[in-house]
């Protein structure tokens, strides 16, 4: 992302909201001067105070990134979308834009053990199903084999970067029109990202810290 301090934050209580609510994210190492990516869930350690994350990997994948003693980056996008300079306000510069949330963390893998990572994808199957009608829980007794195909990472996070970009350069006339038009039916429909924006507004995120 770009280097520059406007849109971003530095309050650990925000990005974990990022991650819990979005919890499909890339990750990418550097593996001999290649670089390799992947897409996996991921939750944040409950067990722990500090910013960890843990998540798994399906083999080969474990090797195509060589996980030893090597920083990765965690790559989550929360909600994002275009906003046309059509919603400003009149007279207001007519620029179009996007408006978006995203988190980088950097960190190096720790390898779980067969149990650990079979906890980890067992609390990954319930954080998931717990929103369906009839959950179906990863079963103890068949799912061991299953787990051997994977590889259970945990990963302490020893820096981020976020951005919250929700509009906060505009006007409160404008501000109020996006989230308007992004709760209207139509193409740019996103009610989602335009309570991201309601949040951001009411808590302060990403706005200038006023001196």
């Amino acid at each position: 992302m770009r280097h520059n301090d406007f849109h971003a934050t530095t309050d650990v209580a925000v990005v974990r909201q990022i991650i819990a609510d979005n919890p499909w994210a890339t990750i990418v190492s550097n593996n001999e001067g290649e670089f390799v990516a992947s897409h996996y869930p991921f939750l944040l350690d409950d067990t722990t105070d500090e910013l960890v994350l843990v998540t798994h990997v399906g083999r080969p994948d474990d090797k195509l990134h060589d996980f030893a003693d090597r920083d990765v980056l965690i790559v989550f996008q929360g909600q994002h979308g275009y906003v046309s300079p059509s919603w400003y306000e009149p007279g207001s510069v007519k620029a179009p834009t996007w408006n978006f949330s995203a988190v980088h963390c950097h960190g190096t893998p720790e390898i779980l053990d067969a149990d650990a990572n079979l906890a980890v994808l067992t609390k990954l199957v319930a954080h998931f199903e717990q929103h369906v009608d009839d959950p179906m829980w990863l079963d103890q007794q068949w799912a061991p084999p299953i787990a051997r195909g994977t590889v259970g990472l945990r990963i302490p996070i020893d820096r981020f970067t976020c951005k919250v970009k929700m509009s906060q350069d505009k006007d409160p006339v404008t501000v109020q029109n996006v989230i308007d038009r992004l709760r209207e039916p139509g193409p740019y429909n996103q009610p989602y990202l335009a309570d991201d924006m309601e949040r951001a507004r009411t808590e302060g995120i990403g706005y200038p810290t006023k001196g």
